[in-house]
């Protein structure tokens, strides 16, 4: 054991005691979910009874469940947009008790191409915060051998943009890894600087850099994308990077900025470099075994994520695959309790969890169950109230129930919504590239009735579009805008394309009739009922490429 790790030891002992508790807490607390639950959600209204939201539906008479159902309407961001609008620009008792201040606004797409801004209150974090430790002190158990060894953690920028009263708005990984105890980021090997850095192959070779020379236990991230990602930065630019690895330097292929660069601190390694060059002529490409001993890997596995996996074991050599649970900019839904399964045990100490069942006929959200008396076998919607501010808040996450721990259930990710579709986590909708078709062909002046949108993965994931039109020139250029209009519309749809994580949209021109033909069978198999068919312009399944 390294003399680090030796040093470490009591401030990682106490560490763990306090995770320790949390996790035998949160395990406990399955074996009464619906007393646990019923008193979180008694709590929630209690501490909001006296907020612009709690006021206008009248949370200081609701005593039951039953009152609560019957006071909220299931939603979505859009209903609670007026009351975040108002917390954006500095008004926080629209969602919040007096005193209680918002840190931050986690930043992600919205449905409609408008961004949804998460608010994030000291509790908020706190309990995001706790689920990590909890989830953390699980895996390590499971994992002995990663115990006090380096982490990489691949994750975004804090702060990228501000709201109207200046609070940053961007990722809450920068505030929570900010917020960590000193023992835990102690074990983080990129400095934080290095999230901010804005061109992807700078940052993706900059977060390699910093990993390399320093003995990984194990890599976290959301999206496993994003680990291929930067072990193909590597292999890319495997000469300059074993150059600086000999010299202790770090110089990307692209512009560093000056103040992460200051934040970087290594010493040269000619040992190493040669280790790492003799593992590439040996291997024919860069590899993680060159110098790193990893214990596992911690990202998404579920939904289309599940397409990466093959080229992630076999970039590190099969190593075992924790997910990272159900969690989102709204907070943490599932903590897994194993690896290699997608499916995790409800959070219901942080959130008031209700099951929207699949075959619920629209706006009947009546139907809901809670926690406690979904089914085995069956596929929900979840819909959840928590410290964020958010009430009866439908997430729009399709999942199945595969089993029960204790009184709750074990549940899988299956997808977003019936129409959604995301390959790298970029969540685009229906509504999204609706308008952006309407974007684009006003731009081209074409007319474009219909059209169908669909993800293909291949070793760079892209989105299909089928359409007709005569020739393939006016397609490509209609790809070329859309894809542009798409962006516009989703940052995150942005952010991949700019990381590479995804290619710019394809065209695909169909012969004339094609979509109509299809569109008159889809009414056929209804019976002729064609007043009820509804043209889908986006398909969620991502399917193989060829």
């Amino acid at each position: 054991m390294g003399i680090t790790r030796t040093l470490l030891r009591p401030a990682a002992y106490l560490a763990g005691l306090h995770a320790g508790r949390q996790a035998k807490a949160f395990l406990a607390a399955h074996r009464q979910t619906p007393h646990v639950q019923q008193r979180l959600l008694a709590r929630l209204l209690r501490c909001h009874a006296d907020t612009d939201f709690g006021r206008d539906h009248g949370f200081a008479r609701i005593r039951t469940y039953d009152d609560f159902a019957a006071a909220v309407p299931v939603g979505s961001y859009e209903t609670h947009r007026p009351y975040i609008d108002r917390v954006l620009h500095g008004r926080c008792q629209a969602l919040f008790p007096p005193g209680v201040p918002v840190l931050m606004f986690s930043l992600t797409s919205g449905t409609t191409g408008r961004c949804k801004y998460i608010p994030v209150t000291p509790r908020f974090a706190a309990e995001m915060r706790r689920g990590w430790n909890i989830f953390g002190l699980l895996m390590l158990n499971d994992h002995p051998e990663a115990w006090l060894r380096p982490i990489l953690q691949i994750s975004s920028a804090i702060r990228e943009a501000d709201s109207p009263t200046g609070l940053p708005c961007g990722a809450i990984s920068g505030l929570l890894a900010r917020q960590q105890k000193r023992i835990v980021r102690r074990m983080y090997v990129v400095p934080q600087a290095v999230t901010a850095l804005a061109d992807p192959l700078v940052k993706y070779y900059t977060i390699l850099r910093c990993g390399i020379g320093r003995d990984v236990s194990f890599i976290t991230t959301a999206n496993p994308s994003s680990t291929i990602r930067l072990i193909e930065t590597g292999q890319a630019h495997a000469e300059r990077l074993v150059r600086d690895v000999a010299d202790g330097t770090c110089r990307p292929p692209g512009q560093l900025d000056p103040s992460v660069g200051r934040a970087l601190r290594f010493r040269p390694r000619p040992d190493l470099a040669a280790r790492i060059d003799a593992g590439i002529r040996r291997d024919a490409a860069l590899l993680p075994r060159h110098f790193w001993n990893v214990a596992m890997l911690a990202n998404w596995t579920g939904g289309t994520l599940t397409l990466y996996l093959p080229r992630l074991r076999e970039l590190f050599d099969g190593a075992p695959v924790r997910d990272i649970g159900l969690l989102a900019s709204e907070g943490r839904f599932s903590i897994p309790l194993a690896d290699e399964t997608s499916a995790g045990v409800a959070e219901i100490t942080a959130n008031f969890l209700e099951f929207l069942p699949d075959e619920t006929p629209a706006g009947d959200a009546g139907a809901c169950v809670r926690a406690h008396e979904v089914e085995v076998g069956k596929q929900y919607s979840l819909v959840l109230s928590n410290w964020a501010g958010l009430w009866r808040y439908n997430i729009d996450d399709r999942v199945r129930v595969v089993d029960r721990y204790g009184l709750s259930p074990v549940f899988e990710f299956l997808s977003r919504g019936p129409h959604t579709a995301s390959i790298t986590g970029e969540k685009i909708t229906e509504h999204q590239v609706v308008e952006a078709m309407r974007i684009a062909s006003g731009r081209l002046g074409l007319a474009v009735r219909l059209f169908v949108v669909q993800g293909r993965f291949a070793a760079t994931p892209y989105y299909e579009l089928r359409l007709e039109l005569t020739g393939p020139e006016p397609a490509e250029a209609l790809a070329a805008e859309f894809d542009k209009a798409l962006g516009q519309l989703n940052i995150e749809y942005a952010a991949k394309r700019r990381s590479g994580r995804l290619q710019a949209v394809r065209a695909v021109p169909l012969p004339p009739g094609t979509l109509q033909e299809a569109q008159a069978e889809a009414i056929r198999r209804r019976h002729g009922r064609s007043e009820q068919y509804k043209h889908q312009y986006l398909l969620p399944e991502v399917v193989p490429e060829g």
